[in-house]
């Protein structure tokens, strides 16, 4: 081998050499450390360098991941993603020493402590997710010093106190979700200065004060959800600027009443929720030009007047959600389409015929409304209606004293003699259902927007149910992600019994990050609230664990109502999307006393009735048909009267 061949060898030689093993000491040393005390030394080997091109932890798709910027003399890790491998403790110290990192992805863990104030260090930070851990204390201010952040990630933690005023600071932000934080306060003023801002997720925590009037000035908005917080309306006029809007999801707005005047040129809207936000006022008639609406959910407001003529031939729209409104008039002709999925108008004084082309849509409620559901009749059904109309003598009115529900499940017996009924029948986005015998009908209303595993509306498991000597009751429940009632028809007058079943099946009981859920939901009984942020895995001491709740409520118009309704709280996505919204395993009602007297009966809980059952193919009609007066408490749920408008309950 001549000299020059030897010489150009042994450049070659150190050439590789230098390449693989010139990562910055004081980065391979933090990094070292992390590896062991996170325990993943099985998946990345430091005995080669942690830059190294070939390594198998480099590439996109690699986690955890490592990836370096080797463009000077010197590698520096930019790169760490260590996500949903359930790594625990605190966040040491020798992560900032990392302070090339551009991208640092420590989601979807079970981290708890503090975010230290050293993580204001990293000032060349674009991308910071810690979302879904078990973080705790306040949100550091030192978040703020990290001014080239494009998107960052604390939600489904559990931190307290204000949001920093500093965060106001990073104006390159593009993505910013805080949603199941635990943050509250007030959404502070320097936020105005976000005008980078693209998505926001801000449900689910204990925020007050207005919904800001700058949320305007960012016209760059595509995505918005803020539901299940204290914040107060009006919704400003200022988001008609929010022309590059495809996502809005405002909720269980407190305070003044809103409107939809803000509604303009939003035309890349795709999804639209402002369910029980206080809305006041007309629905505008421009909303039926809003050519790529899919989803548009207007339920639980106090919206008056008639529903668009620009609802006919809405072709794009899947989803119609109008429930619990003021609703009057007839339904345009051509509001059903072949695209149209959905379809609820329930609880408004609509009156009219059906169009001719609801055979077409999957789903459809008309319980509390004045439509002629004749068309969706079939005798038997026809003949309860005749009876509370009044048309024909009712032969049963009033004469069961208790009904039993196998929630989303088949009929069992329960080792006490409790016969519950079969409540297996698959219901849709806009459905309801009434029992074979008539005792009892159930109504859901809502659609699970990002479910990987479809729209569906049971839960169920294999695992066996504690706590309990009944463990099938519980191994399928009922589940939605909005409103779900169900109806003891026929029921002689006077005081009951309820017991609600329940057992959380769906989010684990683990240390795992896949058991940071939280289930929350309210429920009602005869238009009384009686719980409130009801936490069935918290209340039961874990997850499928048996819990019963009981109850007393009146009856005094032969129906009793128990609703079950998501008020915007819980975490949305643990252990995977659209993982929240009522849950309930069994319902049992009996009566333990005759009808007290009117002045007695009007002490205890609300009272329902006029609703009348209709079916076809498996879907129930119920509709009112004395005259309804209804009225709503902050959170906009219906007390349904048959008689005339006296002084509000106490």
């Amino acid at each position: 081998m001549g000299l020059l061949s030897f010489t150009l060898l042994i450049l070659g030689l150190f050439q590789l050499v230098s390449a693989q093993q010139n990562t910055d000491p004081n980065e391979v040393a933090a990094l070292r450390t992390l590896i062991n005390y996170w325990n993943l030394g099985s998946k990345i080997n430091l005995t080669i360098d942690p830059c190294n091109q070939n390594a198998s932890w480099t590439s996109e798709d690699s986690n955890p991941r490592v990836a370096c910027d080797c463009s000077s003399n010197i590698c520096h890790i930019t790169h760490l993603k260590i996500y949903a491998l359930d790594i625990k403790g605190e966040i040491p110290k020798e992560l900032f020493e990392l302070k090339e990192l551009m991208d640092l992805n420590l989601g979807q863990n079970v981290l708890n402590g503090s975010i230290p104030a050293e993580i204001g260090q990293l000032s060349k930070m674009q991308y910071l997710s810690l979302g879904i851990n078990n973080l705790t204390g306040a949100v550091p201010p030192e978040l703020g010093n990290l001014s080239q952040l494009h998107s960052l990630s604390f939600s489904s933690n559990n931190f307290f106190g204000p949001l920093p005023k500093e965060l106001g600071n990073l104006t390159s932000l593009q993505q910013l979700y805080i949603d199941s934080s635990g943050v509250s306060g007030s959404i502070p003023e320097e936020f105005a200065n976000l005008k980078s801002l693209q998505i926001l997720w801000a449900s689910d925590n204990r925020l007050t004060g207005k919904l800001p009037e700058y949320f305007g000035t960012f016209t760059e908005f595509r995505d918005m959800r803020l539901q299940g917080t204290s914040v107060e309306g009006p919704i400003p006029s200022s988001f008609s600027a929010l022309t590059k809007l495809e996502d809005l999801r405002i909720g269980d707005l407190r305070g003044e009443a809103s409107s939809l005047d803000f509604l303009d040129s939003q035309t890349s809207l795709s999804t639209l929720s402002l369910r029980n936000c206080q809305l006041s006022g007309q629905i505008p008639e421009r909303i039926g030009k809003f050519t790529n609406l899919k989803y548009l959910d207007l339920s639980f407001n106090k919206l008056t007047g008639q529903i668009p003529t620009s609802f006919r031939g809405f072709s794009s729209l899947q989803f119609l959600y109008l429930g619990n409104n003021n609703l009057s008039g007839e339904l345009p002709e051509d509001i059903i389409t072949p695209e149209l999925i959905a379809l609820d108008v329930s609880f408004n004084p609509l009156s009219g015929n059906l169009p001719t082309q609801f055979a077409k849509t999957k789903s459809i409620n008309v319980v509390g409304t004045s439509i002629n559901a004749n068309g969706l009749q079939d005798n038997k059904v026809s003949g309860m209606l005749n009876c509370i109309q009044g048309k024909t003598k009712c032969k049963n009115k009033g004469s069961s004293t208790s009904f039993s529900i196998k929630c989303g499940g088949t009929a069992q017996k329960s080792a006490s003699g409790i016969e519950f009924d079969d409540d297996s029948e698959a219901l849709g986005a806009a459905a309801l259902y009434t029992s074979t015998d008539e005792q009892w009908a159930v109504s859901n209303a809502g659609n699970f927007i990002s479910n990987p595993k479809g729209n569906r509306y049971v839960a169920m498991t294999d695992s066996q149910i504690t706590e309990t000597l009944e463990s099938e009751l519980y191994k399928t429940s009922r589940i939605s992600p909005s409103s779900l009632r169900y109806y003891g028809l026929n029921l002689k007058n006077g005081k009951y019994s309820v017991e609600l079943h329940f057992a959380e099946i769906e989010m684990e009981d683990s240390s795992s990050w896949n058991g940071l859920g939280r289930r929350l939901f309210d429920v009602y009984i005869q238009g009384e609230k009686v719980l409130e942020d009801f936490n069935i895995q918290k209340e039961a001491g874990g997850s499928k664990k048996a819990l019963v709740k009981t109850f007393e409520a009146n009856v005094t118009n032969a129906i009793m109502e128990i609703h079950f309704f998501w008020a915007g709280k819980g975490t949305c996505c643990i252990p995977y999307q659209s993982t929240y919204g009522p849950l309930v395993s069994a319902i049992h009602a009996s009566q333990v006393s005759e009808a007290a007297d009117a002045s007695s009966s009007r002490k205890h809980v609300g009272r329902i009735a006029g609703i009348v059952i209709g079916a076809v193919a498996g879907v129930v009609i119920l509709s009112s048909v004395f005259y309804l007066w209804w009225k709503k408490d902050p959170q906009g749920h219906m007390r349904i009267f048959t008689d005339s408008p006296r002084k509000p309950l106490k």
